[in-house]
């Protein structure tokens, strides 16, 4: 089967949530799943987990081989190679490069800047560009170390001066030989790059604490430039992952923490639009993606699910 045969089965459509959700709601085995959470003081609380347990797991993990390229991406995201100029992303705990290399490798006019909290992971992502046979790519990827889920996004993205007026220009008055003057426009000055007109947030939201995802939105949209969109795949709820955690492992509603310390969330649509629109995003799609995958060597199939959507920031009436 040909790689571009191979992309389209893996987009389609394999059953209808609703239909799997059902199943799930039936099955007393997973009750459990379906129920209120109430934290008992043994429990482990999602708040105490920090970026620690992911640096420990990239660091478990650094032979790079744990992940593969998400080639899906510019399938999912056609927006990301059909414009013409210049365009800037952001990509949001970039882990060891599978989001980068593929949208790095799309066209030449992509700049893409890269945040982990893992040194690990960062140097893994340069490693496998560096080693990629696509010699120009590496000279349009910037990473840098930063615990997003924690801190503001640097300064340099977009400054407060530009977030205030974003279309702002530098303007001399220059005399002319009549005395008048003229008006010069001048280049934006360099205190910034003047924001992002992408960022990816590609299985990074669900792990982080879910006291803390509103916050991490709210950020984003700051160094997004007006009209900027976020391009957003996680897991969605029933997937199968998530009806194999145990009930120990519940650490909140629909929340889980693994053995190594690191959680994952699942996510409805409806708690997706309402964390976005929250922080003052627009909608432009949301909805679940349900796969059948197989596993090569039991021959088991598995449903898994992710939420897709893209969202927008507002053009006018942002700071």
């Amino acid at each position: 089967m040909a790689e571009e045969e191979k992309v389209v089965q893996y987009f389609s459509r394999d059953f209808e949530w609703e239909e799997l959700r059902d199943e799930v709601e039936r099955n007393p085995k997973f009750s459990y799943h379906l129920s209120s959470f109430s934290p008992s003081l043994s429990s482990p609380s999602p708040v105490d987990a920090d970026a620690d347990a992911w640096r420990n797991f990239h660091r478990r993990h650094s032979t790079g081989t744990f992940f593969k390229e998400r080639r899906y991406l510019l399938k999912e995201f056609p927006e990301l190679i059909v414009f013409d100029g210049s365009i800037r992303v952001l990509e949001v705990g970039c882990g060891n490069g599978s989001t980068a290399l593929p949208i790095l490798r799309a066209k030449q006019n992509i700049i893409v800047y890269a945040c982990d909290c893992s040194q690990d992971a960062l140097d893994k992502t340069v490693e496998m560009i560096a080693t990629s046979n696509f010699p120009s790519i590496s000279h349009r990827f910037y990473p840098f170390l930063h615990d997003f889920s924690a801190n503001r996004f640097p300064n340099w993205f977009l400054c407060s001066a530009c977030k205030k007026c974003p279309h702002k220009k530098d303007f001399i008055f220059t005399p002319d030989a009549n005395g008048e003057g003229l008006i010069r426009i001048n280049e934006p000055a360099a205190c910034c790059i003047g924001g992002i007109d992408y960022v990816t947030l590609i299985f990074t939201l669900s792990a982080v604490p879910f006291q803390r995802m509103s916050y991490i939105l709210a950020e984003l949209l700051t160094v997004l430039k007006p009209g900027g969109l976020l391009l957003f795949r996680d897991y969605g709820l029933f997937d199968m992952t998530m009806l194999r955690f145990r009930p120990e492992q519940r650490v909140g509603f629909r929340e889980y923490m693994r053995s190594d310390g690191t959680l994952s969330y699942f996510f409805s649509l409806d708690i997706v639009r309402n964390l976005f629109l929250g922080a003052g995003f627009i909608e432009l799609e949301l909805e679940y993606c349900c796969v059948i995958s197989v596993n090569r060597r039991s021959g088991k199939k598995m449903q898994r699910v992710w939420v897709h959507g893209k969202f927008q920031k507002p053009t006018v009436g942002t700071s």
